[in-house]
């Protein structure tokens, strides 16, 4: 049974995000990704000048004579949602946690995307894939996918991204606009899996981050628990040398990430949970618009 409490959160992020959305959003989408997908259409006999990548060979064998593929812009695309839900999303210090973050900011994509008739998936993820929900068209069905990122609760603490991005490359038959939405805080290495699913699919990650997560206050001595495994550790956070490991720490994490989201070769959103998540969002859409 779902709580009046959740149902009215639920109403309240529809009507902030469908008023953005119709105000704002809906034409920086559909600029930023209409028309850009393909679709095979047909085959013609190849003529002199046309691209010989676009041969298709099995066509060609059958025939004896060269046919290439004709493919069409896509009107309708398939945007899928794959929403990390591990323990550390459990935390925020300013007005929201990064759980609430993501699925605000989902619900932003999402009615977006029916805006301008076009299919919504999520898949939300764990050290295991928790939830599935097929790509669908219409309100109630957005409706239902910002319910279970507010609502669902995950079996499991962990992070395995890879494991995400291969179960989304099975389950996504047709090449679609994927929001990876997560910290990233994963000791894998998502690199190759990252870029594989970026060959196939438009990829783009949002990277959530709170603020304590990047600098401590000089506190006194403080136990810090690992959301994920549980582990502890006391530290003195009013320590010059702690802070300047600590500094080091997060920079090197945020250099790696950096790098690694530029050699996969997909973009990447920041997102903090202090700050409006709604210009991030603008500015991608219009950068986007302006690279086609």
């Amino acid at each position: 049974m779902i709580s009046s409490d959740l149902i009215n959160k639920i109403r309240r992020i529809e009507i902030r995000t469908r008023r953005i959305v119709n105000d704002v959003l809906s034409g920086e989408y559909q600029s930023a990704f209409k028309g850009r997908g393909m679709e095979f259409s047909e085959v013609r006999e190849y003529v002199p000048g046309d691209e010989i990548r676009t041969i298709d060979w099995n066509v060609t064998a059958r025939t004896g004579h060269p046919f290439v593929k004709i493919y069409k812009e896509e009107r309708e695309l398939t945007v899928m949602l794959i929403v990390d839900a591990s323990r550390s999303h459990d935390f925020g210090t300013a007005s929201r946690f990064k759980g609430e973050t993501a699925a605000e900011m989902c619900a932003l994509i999402a009615f977006s995307a029916i805006k301008n008739n076009d299919k919504v998936g999520l898949i939300v993820f764990t050290s295991q894939i928790e939830k599935y929900v097929p790509p669908k068209k219409g309100r109630k069905h957005v409706l239902r996918v910002i319910r279970e990122l507010l609502y669902f609760k995950p079996e499991k603490p962990g992070t395995d991204i890879p494991g995400a991005l291969a179960f989304f490359n099975r389950v996504a038959k047709k090449r679609c606009v994927a929001f990876m939405v997560s910290d990233f805080i994963d000791a894998g290495d998502y690199r190759m899996p990252l870029k594989v699913a970026g060959r196939k699919h438009d990829v783009i990650t949002v990277s959530l981050s709170d603020p304590r997560e990047a600098e401590l206050p000089k506190a006194g001595l403080v136990e810090l628990e690992d959301a994920e495994t549980g582990a502890r550790l006391l530290v003195d956070t009013s320590d010059p040398h702690f802070q300047s490991v600590f500094q080091k720490r997060v920079n090197d994490i945020l250099e790696k990430r950096r790098l690694l989201f530029r050699q996969a070769d997909v973009e990447n959103i920041p997102v903090r949970t202090d700050r409006d998540y709604v210009e991030p969002l603008i500015a991608f859409f219009k950068k986007r618009e302006k690279m086609r």
